[in-house]
């Protein structure tokens, strides 16, 4: 699976805790760390050299997390660990996004609307709260049935995805590893109601609501890939952007300062001086919120900054004259104005549009704003989802 490739992330990784991440960690003994951000503001979190991709996976599950950011001078020797962390928040995201319009569907059901006027003291509903410990004891029990229902539920899904010519033999793979993947990581909650209806009459509607999102979730999952690849994209022409700065800098009088940013070694210096000034590129993911937040998990806001020293005074400057001096365009109108000759424009607008209309064919909402400050090279990109 794609966010699996790697069993362990090397990224300095900044994660901000959501109320119910905090109270965990705090009831655990777990020292907080107060995060500065690259908005300059500060919030309580952990900050991460090394960690597995599973266990962030939980986290997002479990609502603990509101923000995650990175911050380094250059991206591209971490361009398959930056793509993976990118794919593994967007899949999250989706994960529980069906969960929750799954669970919504399946207590609307005939024979969960009978059990609970037959039984109006262990009701199915929205209000419904059992603890994961109690779920998880029943569960125990049923694996057989858990087994079984699996089975029932994936085998026309797989059927039908093997017989699609319009598939080739990569895709059909990752579909059927999606399909039992989104089946997996469907709540305790979930799997509770599937178990108990499994084998009722009413079965066969709990079976068509499955079967149709994880349909739907499958061919959403496709932007996922499309994501990472834009945002490696956007990094890493920032990354560039401030190599060429420095290097204008570091080597005066050298007509072309281009050819010397392609040489190992001078690129390995610039970096070095970048990381001197902690003139970095700041990315950051932002969480629709937690449990908590009715009608806003399914966000995702994606910001990546250009940093520069004067970042404060940059910030306090925009903000007085916002109106005034802050440029706001969308991400193809800032491929478009890039300067003539720039590596990468055309493949940053190829990139875009794909993404584009990936969000479209799938109906998750996407909007770009770029704010560019004309009193400074301060860029800031945002890239917003609803999924």
């Amino acid at each position: 699976m794609a966010e699996k490739k790697k069993f362990i992330l090397d990224l300095p990784l900044k994660v901000i805790l959501t109320e119910e991440g905090t109270s965990h960690f705090l009831s655990h003994k777990k020292q907080l760390l107060n995060l500065k951000l690259a908005d300059n503001r500060s919030a309580h979190g952990v900050s991460m050299e090394h960690f597995s991709p599973g266990s962030l996976q939980n986290m997002i599950l479990l609502d603990y997390i509101s923000k995650m950011e990175i911050s380094m001078p250059e991206f591209v020797s971490r361009r398959q660990e930056v793509m993976d962390l990118s794919k593994l928040i967007v899949f999250s995201i989706l994960y529980k996004q069906m969960d929750r319009e799954v669970y919504s569907e399946l207590i609307k059901c005939e024979c969960v609307r009978l059990h609970n006027r037959a039984n109006p003291s262990s009701l199915i509903d929205e209000k419904t709260v059992i603890p994961d410990k109690t779920l998880r004891a029943t569960l125990a029990m049923k694996d057989a049935t858990i087994q079984a229902a699996k089975k029932t539920i994936l085998d026309p899904v797989w059927k039908g995805i093997m017989s699609n010519s319009e598939y080739t033999p990569e895709e059909k793979n990752v579909y059927l590893l999606m399909t039992e993947k989104f089946l997996n990581r469907l709540s305790l909650m979930n799997w509770f109601i599937i178990v108990k209806f499994y084998k009722s009459e009413g079965f066969t509607e709990i079976l068509s609501i499955l079967r149709q999102y994880l349909a739907t979730y499958m061919t959403k999952s496709k932007v996922a890939e499309y994501i990472s690849v834009m945002v490696m994209e956007l990094a890493l022409n920032s990354e560039n952007n401030n190599i060429r700065k420095a290097a204008k800098y570091l080597y005066k009088g050298i007509d072309n300062s281009d050819t010397l940013i392609f040489d190992p070694e001078v690129r390995q210096k610039i970096v070095k001086e970048l990381q001197r000034k902690h003139e970095l590129v700041f990315l950051s993911w932002s969480l629709g919120g937690g449990s908590s937040s009715i009608g806003k998990q399914g966000l995702l806001q994606i910001t990546l900054y250009n940093k520069d020293d004067e970042f404060q005074e940059v910030k306090e400057n925009l903000e007085s004259k916002m109106s005034a001096n802050l440029k706001k365009k969308s991400l193809i109108d800032f491929y478009k104005q890039m300067p003539e000759g720039q590596e990468g424009t055309d493949l940053g607008l190829y990139y875009f549009s794909y993404l584009e209309d990936a969000c479209k064919k799938v109906n998750v909402k996407f909007e770009s704003i770029v704010n560019q400050s004309s009193q400074s090279d301060l860029t800031v990109i945002n890239l917003k989802f609803n999924f």
